[in-house]
């Protein structure tokens, strides 16, 4: 088993549920082309890598936690603005926490323990954002 140190970025949309069952196609293509044009370029200039997607959920692994932390920001700064048009019930709104951990790599995944009780974790919504410690297990 190779194991290394990785930031770990896991996003979700808040309210995804409730969105998909008021107008599931819209949030769909709302979810993909978000996620093409504003979300995927800050990753790649952030230098990481998407590992698993999932519905409206993604992890993504940094070789720096900086790195990590700063696309986050620049994902909340941006989707604040987008969303300032939009009214309160057609506005995604992501909830991203960063890890930074020991991770077992795999060619196309990876696995961690508890992320919480292993590294630092970062909690950042639209606003505000906030520093949670881990949490002992």
């Amino acid at each position: 088993m190779q194991r290394k140190l990785a930031a770990i970025l896991a996003a979700d949309v808040v309210g995804y549920s409730r969105l998909m069952e008021v107008d599931e196609t819209d949030t769909l293509v709302r979810l993909r082309t978000t996620r093409e044009n504003m979300i995927d370029p800050k990753i790649a200039a952030h230098n990481g890598r998407v590992v698993k997607l999932m519905g409206d959920g993604e992890l993504i692994e940094f070789p720096s936690v900086v790195d990590a932390v700063r696309c986050a920001v620049e994902i909340q700064q941006t989707m604040a603005e987008c969303n300032e048009e939009l009214p309160a019930d057609k506005r995604l709104e992501f909830r991203i926490g960063v890890n930074l951990g020991d991770v077992i790599a795999r060619e196309r995944s990876m696995l961690w323990r508890s992320a919480r009780a292993d590294g630092l974790w970062f909690s950042m919504r639209t606003k505000p954002w906030r520093f949670m410690p881990p949490t002992p297990t």
